[in-house]
């Protein structure tokens, strides 16, 4: 069975890849390389032992969309990964997010339309939720009002999937709204490199304790949490990886009661900032060099995911802990730094 991963060089997508190729799937990989490198293929294979396939080219091309499925006539499911996703640049570029999130997503599943039989996995975010009403946030928690133009752009590609499975019956999809990504596969091939500064905590906790980042920046500690510090749900990135492939399985046979679902992906557990520099200090026996500055805006202060439907629906739940993230992290930084 052949799958079109989108995005599929890049951190989660590249994850995804081995978990898919370890389950026998056929995997084809379209990325426009804008946040990522060909290399990963190469690591992917001295994972898996076996090659992907690869296209590079930019998905709000159209015409090249359009013939990349008269070519791949046989793909019966997509993950689509492929997005911008860094919160600060789409507040200065918003038109550039919406272009490249909105588009291409229109553009594949203008395709799957088509076919008789299709399954679609959308890459959504718990950003949805702004800050919850209630903690561990559910499914049925309202989606607010977006902090941002990416946040917004996962509001409406849920929106778009949503209409267009309403008069689809041959299109079935699942939106999983992750919480906070982390880690890297075990092998230490794969793992998160952002380009520039990182956007996110981990990647900028390891590049400092490595020496690549002089001094990480904790936002603020008058937040109304045990230490000040803000919470989120951090969650591996190979348990994220397998929850796609039971959420595809899900659609390919069948199991969904309707032909658009949506289910969080999460520990189910809130961490504040400082337990995780205590933590990444535990595992790695670096002594970090952190210090405390003021809130930054549009931060929330806490956010952890309720994973009972996809625990019990999916079948699936995270197995490793953020212990086992950081110490992944910390193994992959090492080597690439190496």
């Amino acid at each position: 069975m052949k799958i079109l991963v989108t995005g599929g060089l890049g951190f989660i997508g590249s994850h995804t890849v081995v978990e898919l190729q370890n389950k026998g799937y056929d995997v084809v990989i379209i990325d426009n390389c804008s946040n990522s490198s060909p290399d990963v293929l190469n690591r992917i294979q001295s994972i898996t032992g076996k090659e992907p396939v690869f296209e590079q080219f930019d998905l709000r091309e159209k015409n090249k969309v359009q013939d990349f499925f008269k070519r791949h006539d046989d793909i019966i499911g997509v993950i689509h990964f492929a997005a911008s996703k860094a919160v600060g640049e789409s507040v200065e570029k918003p038109l550039l997010y919406y272009e490249n999130n909105l588009s291409t997503l229109v553009y594949i599943l203008q395709q799957l339309e088509n076919k008789t039989s299709a399954s679609f996995i959308f890459s959504s975010s718990c950003t949805v939720y702004g800050q919850a009403d209630e903690l561990p946030i559910t499914e049925n928690a309202p989606v607010k009002i977006a902090e941002s133009p990416y946040g917004n752009t996962k509001q409406i590609g849920e929106e778009i999937i949503r209409d267009t499975c309403k008069i689809s019956p041959n299109l079935k999809a699942i939106a999983l709204r992750y919480f906070n990504p982390t880690g890297a596969h075990p092998s230490a091939e794969i793992g998160e490199l952002p380009i520039g500064v990182p956007q996110n905590l981990i990647p900028f906790i390891t590049q400092t304790a490595i020496g690549l980042r002089e001094q990480l920046s904790v936002f603020g500690d008058d937040y109304p949490t045990s230490d000040g510090t803000c919470i989120r749900d951090y969650i591996h990135v190979v348990d994220l990886a397998k929850a796609h492939v039971v959420a595809l399985q899900r659609l390919i046979e069948d199991k969904n009661t309707t032909n658009y679902e949506v289910f969080n992906v999460g520990t189910g557990t809130g961490s504040t900032v400082l337990e995780v520099i205590q933590s990444f200090e535990k595992v790695s026996g670096q002594k970090l060099n952190y210090k405390i500055v003021g809130r930054r805006e549009g931060d929330i202060t806490a956010a952890y995911a309720d994973t009972t439907k996809a625990n019990t629906e999916l079948g699936w739940k995270a197995n490793n802990n953020l212990d086992d993230s950081l110490s992944s992290a910390w193994k992959w930084e090492q080597k690439v730094r190496g």
